[in-house]
């Protein structure tokens, strides 16, 4: 570097102007000697060439981005292959299908003819994409089912449905792509936007598709009535009385509770149908698990509306004399 430096540094002003004329022979030499090639014809290449594909939009939606372009090798006069392969006031070679829904591909040997002419002046040697693919459906209106989304469970604990879930309506018109409605399965859930749910509940909510069919599909109506009842579950314990059924004179139990805890749920309309119960925490013998001596409470009466029924202790070791 340092020696390079001091020779530029002794070129006198002589030799910087030979430099600057050897340098400007050069470039025009070697812009004549391009400008001559391009002149000449025969030159081949290969290039990306813009197609379109066009169909009747008000019966047919494209459900995949469509392609664009097809690879071609084309040969002919130089000036004519760099204006095609820089793209240079391109325009798209336009493909009209009528019927795109029973075919999802078309041979570009179908089209070659076409192409051919669209390039003129340059000539079409070979088409290197065989074939147009493309996904176009047709459009067409069906029925869907709204149903309420509780999948995430929004209810407020210990609260419990006592009425189906109303909506109104409960079939709605979409219009799409047929391969698109195919997803949905005849089914729209509503979200019910809301969580911890603890009183009877009465709105109008929007529908909503989901987001990766939202440009696709139509929907006739925008928003549906929801409306359904609840009812709290509340919590409850007793202090049983434990009796034993069918003992052996040689049974016994290893501990004695003397009494049993029931803890529930209890639909809160039965509060007064439960004050007029009295239960019964029963060990039936005859019930035993023979392998490991051991039996399980039960409880007598056991009404409907009681949910949960835990007991402690729930199992109880027996003792043989």
């Amino acid at each position: 570097m340092a020696k390079l430096k001091k020779f530029f540094t002794n070129l006198n002003p002589q030799r910087i102007s030979n430099f600057k004329v050897a340098a400007l022979c050069f470039m025009a030499a070697a812009t004549f000697w391009a400008l001559n090639a391009l002149n000449k014809d025969n030159y081949t290449t290969v290039i990306d060439f813009p197609i379109e594909i066009i169909f009747d939009e008000n019966e047919f939606r494209a459900v995949e981005n469509l392609p664009d372009r097809i690879k071609l090798e084309i040969n002919g006069n130089g000036w004519d292959l760099l204006r095609k392969y820089f793209k240079v006031n391109e325009s798209s070679f336009l493909i009209e299908i009528n019927n795109p829904s029973t075919k999802d591909y078309l041979l570009t040997s179908e089209i070659r003819r076409g192409i051919s002419e669209s390039l003129s002046p340059t000539n079409l040697s070979t088409i290197l994409t065989d074939t147009v693919k493309f996904r176009i459906d047709k459009i067409v209106t069906r029925k869907i089912k709204i149903q309420a989304d509780t999948a995430s469970n929004p209810l407020a604990k210990n609260f419990r449905l006592i009425s189906p879930i109303e909506i109104d309506p409960s079939v709605v018109s979409i219009k799409g792509p047929t391969s698109i409605l195919q997803k949905l399965d005849g089914v729209l859930k509503v979200d019910l936007k809301e969580n911890k749910i603890n009183k009877n509940f009465n709105k109008i909510l929007t529908l909503d598709l989901p987001d990766s069919l939202k440009k696709f599909l139509e929907l006739e109506e925008e928003s549906v009535h929801v409306r359904f009842e609840l009812i709290q579950m509340l919590e409850g314990n007793k202090r049983l009385k434990l009796k034993l059924e069918n003992f052996p004179n040689n049974v016994s139990l290893v501990q004695q509770p003397g009494t049993i805890i029931m803890s529930y749920l209890i639909d809160e309309r039965k509060l007064e149908d439960l004050k007029a119960l009295e239960f019964e925490a029963i060990l039936n013998y005859n019930n035993r698990n023979r392998q490991d001596s051991t039996i399980n409470v039960q409880v007598i009466p056991r009404p409907s509306y009681l949910e949960k029924i835990k007991f402690e202790p729930e199992v109880l070791k027996l003792k043989y004399d």
